[in-house]
């Protein structure tokens, strides 16, 4: 596991804090779902991505390759 040093406005952290002890749950926690739910993904993820995109839309590996690229960037912009 590794470690990441962030800095953060005091206020955001303090509500940070906040939202752990409220629901009961750590702070890494949060940051790591807030990740994934901005589209922050490991490359094995990508890859499992691509395989149900193309076992799904029976696409080639470039074309399915390329939609979820281009799926992965319109969420990041949203």
């Amino acid at each position: 596991m590794s470690r990441l040093t962030i800095t953060l406005d005091d206020e955001l952290h303090q509500a940070l804090k906040e939202t752990a002890a409220r629901q009961k749950r750590s702070i890494n926690s949060i940051i790591e779902e807030s990740l994934v739910f901005r589209g922050i993904r490991t490359q094995s993820s990508a890859r499992q991505l691509v395989a149900r995109a193309r076992a799904t839309a029976r696409l080639g590996e470039d074309e399915a390759l390329t939609i979820a690229v281009t799926e992965t960037r319109r969420a990041r912009r949203s």
